[in-house]
């Protein structure tokens, strides 16, 4: 393997992720588990770092490992320090609250298997998009074990209706590719999701209003199928627009549920 830098750029040169819709959602997860804890204390402000760490590391390793026929210093470089800040802090945060530890094992398997579907060029597959999505929705049950240092059953229900909230947006934007734009898998999905959502209502994993949260994602869909033709040929941009207006919304329903319920 040879030793290169990518597009001429010196190692020196900060990365930053530019998956917004990422950033979306790991900020609305986790702000919903720090607003369930009902407080915001110096452990939530280090696992918020922490977990934006993790998450800007993952971009330079996913590159490299796309680009693995020679090594990029800045994509190394730059890997190594996002992840030995979150390392660091996770370690820091563990010792507080052992608890945490099983957080950390699910992320790197997601991490894992993520790559694994990188190295074999399957990294847009449904099952791998469903994996990552899910993994950074761990991003609420973090902030909020972190912050408090226990756990609740229903947390397993913050972190479901985050990661099936989210996951939504796989189906729909993929109807914008004509190798992706069946409509079975999109209907599939979110009956599915409507089930599972009502469950965990009915099994008092989640509150009604959170439950009801849930239809933000039900009713974008549906205006995606009543305006097809549109949401297939919009700009990037206004999509953004939608999947960020949709997700304020949700954002905003789960934390007013949560700040004045216990969970």
């Amino acid at each position: 393997m040879t030793l290169s830098q990518p597009n001429q750029t010196g190692w020196y040169s900060p990365m930053v992720s530019p998956e917004h819709g990422v950033y979306v959602m790991l900020f609305v997860s986790f702000l919903v588990g720090a607003a369930a804890s009902h407080q915001w204390t110096g452990a939530t402000t280090l696992a918020l770092i922490c977990a934006i760490a993790g998450f800007q590391a993952e971009h330079p390793w996913v590159l490299q490992i796309k680009q693995r026929s020679s090594w990029k210093p800045r994509l190394l470089v730059w890997g190594t320090i996002y992840a030995g800040i979150s390392l660091s802090l996770a370690l820091y945060l563990a010792w507080q609250t052992p608890i945490l530890l099983g957080l950390y094992c699910a992320a790197i398997a997601a991490f894992a298997v993520d790559a694994f579907s990188v190295f074999r060029r399957q990294q847009k597959s449904f099952t791998n998009e469903l994996l990552t999505f899910a993994a950074v929705c761990l991003a609420a049950p973090f902030a909020y074990i972190a912050t408090t240092g226990t756990w609740t059953i229903a947390l397993l229900g913050l972190w479901l209706l985050n990661a099936l909230f989210f996951s939504s947006a796989i189906f729909t934007v993929k109807l914008r590719k004509p190798k992706t734009a069946s409509l079975t898998p999109g209907l599939i999905y979110h009956a599915i999701a409507s089930v599972i959502i009502v469950g965990l209502w009915y099994f008092s994993a989640l509150n009604l209003l959170s439950a009801v949260a849930f239809g933000v994602a039900l009713l974008k869909f549906g205006v995606i199928l009543w305006q097809l033709d549109w949401y297939r040929t919009a700009k990037i941009q206004q999509i953004a627009m939608l999947e960020t207006s949709s997700a304020l919304l949700f954002f905003a329903i789960v934390v007013l549920d949560v700040t004045v319920s216990n969970v």
